[in-house]
């Protein structure tokens, strides 16, 4: 059986937990706090969430309040846009420190590489932040570092120039949307892929071919897409609020999808997703 793992191996080999808690469009106040509540006491201790999702304090307050141990605990969050730089990364970072009331991050990101479109000095700029990431991971303040929604020609802008490779790159990954070239440079660095967005906002719960090999196997579609991320070798980040399902989502590890379904599933067409292309954000 392809056993799915519990934990993956970084490159820096720090272990992180291989499924996370996605919090992307959960409201701050709460809401937030409810949901992280919910997913400590179902097991989950990967947590990932971004300076813009605007929901850090709740998330602070929701593991203060869990009693779970700082230590027991895989916690990212996310540079913005508008603080990229160095020395604005740098206090960045403390900001979502303060909020999330630690003195350490796990795992810190660049949310999304400065473009061509937007910039002339993209390369430039992106270079500059990766530096200041660098600079806090030799301090100590962040376990391991790494991007989000690079795409190739980021990526290795990004490795001309940096002392340390990244650990991860976060992008959207779905069926679907597969991220081949990305996956496959990532793969060749030995950089962990983190699949947000999962369950292509919410849009592959309603996908009738996902819907018939979910049955198969007597398991929901949002458990399929999990596990078919675990057979990939990518780290899932699932996102809820409803208890019930934030508890199912960690249940992938008593079955295995077929190779062949698992080629039916990668040969899926574009069935939705956010829409949304590093090259073309103007934000």
């Amino acid at each position: 059986m392809h056993i799915a793992v519990k934990n993956y191996t970084l490159n820096n080999n720090i272990e992180i937990p291989a499924i996370g808690f996605g919090t992307w469009q959960t409201p701050n106040g709460e809401t937030a706090v409810q949901a992280v509540k919910s997913a400590l006491e179902a097991g989950y201790l990967h947590i990932d969430t971004a300076a813009v999702y605007g929901n850090e304090k709740s998330i602070g307050t929701a593991i203060a309040e869990s009693k779970v141990p700082r230590e027991s605990l895989f916690l990212t969050s996310k540079l913005w846009n508008t603080e990229r730089g160095f020395e604005s990364t740098l206090k960045a970072f403390d900001r979502t420190l303060r909020d999330l009331q630690t003195d350490y991050l796990d795992l810190y990101l660049i949310h999304w590489p400065a473009n061509a479109r937007q910039f002339n000095n993209w390369e430039e700029i992106n270079a500059e932040t990766w530096r200041a990431l660098e600079q806090l991971y030799k301090t100590g303040k962040v376990k391991a570092i790494g991007l989000s929604n690079f795409l190739p020609h980021h990526l290795e802008a990004i490795l001309k120039t940096a002392e340390i490779i990244p650990v991860i790159n976060q992008v959207e990954f779905h069926p679907g949307m597969l991220q081949q070239e990305t996956a496959a440079l990532c793969k060749k660095h030995n950089i962990l892929i983190e699949a947000w967005s999962p369950l292509g906002t919410g849009k592959m719960l309603t996908n009738e071919i996902l819907g018939e090999i979910a049955a198969r196997y007597a398991k929901s579609v949002a458990q399929l897409c999990i596990r078919w991320c675990l057979q990939h070798g990518v780290l899932p980040l699932p996102k809820s609020i409803t208890p019930t399902r934030i508890s199912h989502n960690l249940e992938v590890y008593d079955f295995e999808i077929t190779q062949e379904d698992m080629a039916v599933i990668d040969g899926m067409p574009y069935i939705g997703g956010s829409g949304l292309n590093p090259d073309e954000v103007d934000f």
